[in-house]
């Protein structure tokens, strides 16, 4: 390695099931020295050897997540430590998903969680969430896997660690529609109420359906409230994506609330989505309620 080029490090963490061996797959096939399960503690003390810097390794990859020893303590010090290093080009990727898919996961594979004793549950799931709640903070780039089929997941992984900071899929945006009465959601960074548009809810033919049925969109986006409100956030984001990039952050967390999460969310979710899709955004969609 010249001495004027910087080693590229990624540590990999987020949540048990998220998907951190698919991303050091990814790594690893982009020609990254990768090493799972790494002991944080170890990290500093690999780097030093003479036997890791006579290979040559430009860019390298450690997976650290909860099963390793003292692994909040030893993380952090490795992180400050990474930080420090002017030589060093170090980011923090955190994976994770919801509790419901983390939990089928489990399910399917019929593997058990590290903090689990027997049977994934929502619990053993929000316990580790919480520890690693600051991790969270933290790191440079958070990868929801909730949705992503396996093609999905490289072209994000492409898009975060290879992007071109011209095009629009340099930044993520992950639109989330919720129900006020089940409570607004935490890691959001824009929060949109939405009963301002007419309710379905009151016609019985559109009720029982959802807003990812064709009737109840055509009735959530034919108000020209509606129209007027999707046109002003696209310019909204279109304005401040620029600037949040400028500033270090890669993706925006959108959530729409209505009433019980069903009807007008679901639809303005659907429908940013969508508009941001066809304009080369990363994007990812979530309908907590549904």
């Amino acid at each position: 390695m010249k001495s004027e080029e910087k080693l590229k490090i990624v540590i990999i963490t987020g949540l048990s099931g998220a998907g951190k061996t698919h991303a050091a797959d990814w790594f690893e096939d982009h020609g990254y020295y990768c090493i799972d399960n790494m002991p944080p503690a170890l990290i500093r003390t690999l780097l030093s050897l003479a036997s890791f810097q006579s290979k040559q390794i430009t860019k390298a990859a450690f997976v650290v997540d909860i099963r390793s020893d003292d692994f909040l303590g030893g993380l952090q010090e490795s992180i400050e430590f990474l930080k420090k290093r002017k030589d060093i080009d170090f980011s923090l990727l955190f994976v994770e998903a919801s509790d419901a898919t983390l939990i089928k996961r489990y399910n399917e594979t019929r593997r058990t969680h590290p903090l689990a004793t027997g049977r994934t549950s929502r619990a053993v799931i929000e316990k580790e969430r919480d520890l690693l709640a600051e991790l969270r903070a933290k790191a440079d780039h958070v990868l929801d896997t909730t949705n992503l089929k396996v093609a999905e997941f490289s072209m994000e992984m492409e898009r975060l660690f290879s992007p071109d900071p011209e095009q629009p899929g340099a930044f993520g945006l992950n639109f989330m529609s919720f129900g006020y009465k089940y409570g607004v959601p935490q890691d959001t960074d824009m929060v949109f109420d939405v009963r301002f548009i007419p309710n379905p809810y009151y016609l019985d033919s559109l009720r029982k359906l959802t807003g990812n049925n064709k009737k109840v969109q055509n009735y959530v986006l034919k108000p020209e409230i509606t129209r007027t409100f999707i046109a002003q956030l696209r310019e909204m984001i279109h304005t401040i994506a620029p600037y949040y990039m400028k500033e270090g952050k890669n993706h925006l967390n959108i959530a729409f609330g209505c009433t019980g999460g069903q009807h007008r969310s679901v639809t303005l979710a659907n429908e940013m989505a969508r508009i941001f899709r066809e304009e080369g955004y990363r994007v990812t969609l979530e309908h907590r309620e549904l």
